[in-house]
């Protein structure tokens, strides 16, 4: 529901999410409001993440996030990770969600690094590895849930705990 909802023009992200959850409330009989945007600020990151990415840090990798959500909300996630990332491009910036495009053109932009460069790391192949992998990146995904691959991404790996090692081996490559 959430990328058919998306798949419009743009809206805040608290928008997308109530009526997303509105939906999917309607498609099992009930009549209430979403509870969505209210709960994503409690939403955790997985428990290895704030690791994974203080080791890509401690070997010098730069860190940024290219999230669908909105400025407001990525404020209320980042202390979780207890790391500020060297960029955040939010679905707000762009004025679209991924799989558009746009998050990865104003990436580039902002940062200076291309495709040639940078490795795509996320766990949706609709919203991350499919749009990675057609503009040239490289892609980690994170499957934490044996996914049937309906993509071909660089790598596959259960959860982030050893992310900074697949960075490292792909940045020899």
């Amino acid at each position: 529901m959430e990328a058919q909802v998306e798949a419009g023009a743009y809206r805040p992200y608290r928008e997308v999410l109530d009526d997303a959850g509105v939906r999917v409330l309607a498609s099992l009989g009930l009549d209430a409001p979403s509870p969505l945007p209210a709960s994503l600020p409690a939403w955790r990151a997985f428990p290895e993440v704030p690791a994974a990415l203080a080791e890509l840090r401690r070997r010098g990798r730069r860190i940024a996030i290219l999230s669908n959500v909105d400025r407001d909300l990525i404020a209320s996630s980042l202390p979780q990770l207890r790391l500020e990332p060297d960029l955040a491009v939010t679905a707000q910036d762009c004025g679209s969600y991924k799989p558009a495009s746009r998050h990865w053109r104003m990436f580039s932009e902002r940062s200076g690094a291309g495709a040639d460069v940078t490795v795509h790391v996320g766990a949706s192949q609709y919203h991350d590895m499919r749009p990675a992998a057609s503009l040239g990146y490289r892609t980690v995904f994170v499957d934490r849930h044996g996914e049937k691959l309906e993509t071909s991404p660089t790598r596959v790996i259960g959860d982030l705990a050893t992310l900074p090692d697949v960075i490292d081996e792909l940045a020899r490559a």
